[in-house]
């Protein structure tokens, strides 16, 4: 029996065991949303912006390991997105996004709210399609599925005309498909890999880099398992943080222009580098003549594309992490590597990660971390992008119980509120922990609305040093303080104020207010001391978020610091 598109579209929803669906309404999918009304066990959210919506989506993403599923209208609630999915594009999480448009018959004529959105993102989605045959719906929404979560997972997005989902046709939804050029690979080429493990059993000084892949694949097991039989310290990326708990004697910490001493160092100095789950971005490298000089490096990844783009290798092994960290773990044997990590070892003694004390009572960003870590000690950490997410990097201690949700690739202001407001969806019993600044939660703030009547309590530590600090950063350090277009405080015809000046206008907005406004809780800091009562107090409400606002200096930077473009080890340590 034949049944409308949007029937179908609901059912296919149903058939992949969607609980979560994030949409905002509109003319375009109001057929979608009237059948979704009739359905039982399929949650709407109902975000404040779409491209929070997105954001959403992905904090649930990260949480579940499922696909997070978007819903929103042509036009504008469809370009609203492009920024997000560009986030999910760089970080790899798995979305299925549906987009309305308007019917075949107005497509190219400038129809009203009609945009080419499948144009629009084809370079940062997996697999974007209009759909302009009713037969074919069932067919590519289990594509989209599929290609959204195999191989490297990441953003797709379907595209429905109005016509389509109103029309009838077949009433089957696929349980499998087949994609002409679309095959993941599934397996790990042995000859490479006996390569690459020969040769990190060769190596003196070896390496372990462990990127956001091993997160991906669920490899965090076998990667401390493999380290432990081989006796290799580990380096992690920003996306790879908390792959090996940060209190393991193999781990070095997080390398990278904010990186710890010791990891940057090593990564230098080391002979074999066996990344695992990495692109080798700029922000790892820095300048690539300099990047691992001496250092014969093996590739393992999922992605071809990946391998060689940015920095050359010697063994590439393209392969799912886990797949390949599972064989070699098979062969392992313990290499000679007490010297070299009592090397790396002394590195941390000489130089260890810890921010210089301020005056007495000032609030310590280091010490707001640690406090986190005390009250918070498992669940989620959602950061925003800045100053307070390297401070979370460096400090926030993850491991198998306690994950860490943050934008790598694209570093998109705006993304940490929502993102922790779908992590809690998606895992309720969780504790969640969102670590923003002023300035990025400025950008998302609206979203308290979607935290107040989804009935989200999660807990927002709010950074304010009243300014867009990293930014901030870079003008103190390389632009002999010429601070322009970074001071939230500053008014029209002013100059710029002294941190937190008591004769200045006061900061906009009053974020306790805000938070009484939506009707959430609100705590201010100002004190170290008054950091873990207030944590401990948030941490109790369970009805509504709460905002923790810390106001700190201005002048507090996240040190180490490699200028961009220059060797990682040339780093800014004061």
């Amino acid at each position: 029996m034949d049944i409308t598109g949007r029937k179908l579209f609901v059912k296919a929803l149903q058939e992949e065991g969607v609980d979560t669906i994030f949409a905002y309404p509109g003319g375009m999918i109001v057929d979608i949303l009237d059948e979704l009304y009739k359905t039982e066990g399929i949650r709407v959210v109902l975000p404040r912006h779409e491209q929070a919506l997105v954001h959403e989506a992905e904090g649930y993403a990260r949480a579940t390991g499922k696909p997070g599923v978007c819903l929103v209208t042509s036009g504008p609630g469809a370009t609203n997105t492009i920024t997000a999915i560009a986030d999910a594009h760089y970080d790899s999480i798995p979305l299925v996004i549906f987009t309305g448009q308007v019917p075949q018959g107005l497509i190219g004529n400038d129809a009203f709210q009609e945009v080419d959105i499948v144009g629009m993102t084809r370079s940062i989605v997996k697999y974007g399609y209009t759909v302009r045959d009713r037969k074919a719906l069932g067919e590519k929404i289990k594509m989209a599925f599929h290609i959204a979560t195999t191989g490297k997972p990441g953003p797709v997005l379907l595209d429905i005309p109005k016509d389509i989902q109103t029309a009838s046709g077949p009433s089957e939804y696929p349980d499998h498909v087949s994609i002409r050029g679309y095959k993941p690979n599934e397996s790990v080429h042995i000859g490479q890999l006996k390569k690459a493990y020969k040769l990190l059993k060769s190596a003196k000084h070896p390496i372990i880099l462990a990127g956001g892949g091993i997160h991906v694949s669920g490899a965090e097991k076998e990667l401390v398992t493999f380290a432990e039989k081989m006796n290799i310290p580990v380096v992690t990326t920003i996306m790879g943080k908390g792959s090996i708990p940060e209190n393991h004697p193999l781990y070095v910490g997080n390398s990278g222009m904010h990186g710890r001493f010791a990891a940057n160092i090593a990564v230098t100095d080391c002979d074999v580098l066996l990344s695992i789950g990495t692109r080798f971005n700029d922000r790892i490298t820095g300048d690539l003549n300099e990047f691992a000089p001496h250092a014969k490096i093996i590739h393992v990844d999922v992605d071809t594309a990946s391998i060689s783009r940015n920095v050359v290798v010697d063994i590439p092994v393209v392969s799912d992490a886990k797949l390949a960290l599972s064989k070699m773990i098979e062969w392992a044997e313990p290499m000679k590597t007490d010297k070299w990590l009592s090397e790396i070892h002394q590195w941390n003694e000489e130089h260890p990660l810890a921010m210089p004390q301020g005056k007495a009572h000032e609030l310590s960003p280091q010490t707001i971390m640690e406090g986190i870590n005390e009250v918070f000690p498992k669940g989620i950490v959602v950061t925003d992008v800045g100053q307070h997410q390297m401070w979370a990097t460096q400090f926030i201690q993850c491991g198998h119980d306690k994950k860490m949700v943050t934008s790598g690739g694209l570093g998109t202001m705006g993304f940490g509120f929502p993102a922790a407001l779908g992590a809690k969806i998606g895992a309720p019993k969780k504790d969640v922990v969102c670590i923003t600044g002023d300035g990025g939660f400025q950008m998302n703030m609206q979203e308290m609305a979607t935290a107040i009547c989804e009935h989200v309590p999660i807990v927002i530590c709010l950074i304010n040093n009243e300014n867009l600090g990293m930014v901030r950063q870079m003008q103190n350090l390389f632009y002999g303080k010429r601070y322009e277009a970074v001071s939230l405080r500053k008014r029209a015809g002013m100059e710029i104020p002294k941190s937190q000046d008591p004769d200045y206008p006061e900061y906009v907005p009053d974020f306790m207010g805000i938070a009484a406004s939506y009707g959430a809780h609100g705590i201010r800091v100002t004190k170290n001391e008054e950091i873990l009562p207030a944590l401990k107090e948030a941490k109790k409400y369970k009805d509504a978020p709460t905002i923790v606002e810390f106001l700190i200096s201005a002048d507090e930077l996240v040190l180490p610091m490699v200028k961009g473009g220059n060797p990682m080890s040339e780093m800014i340590l004061k």
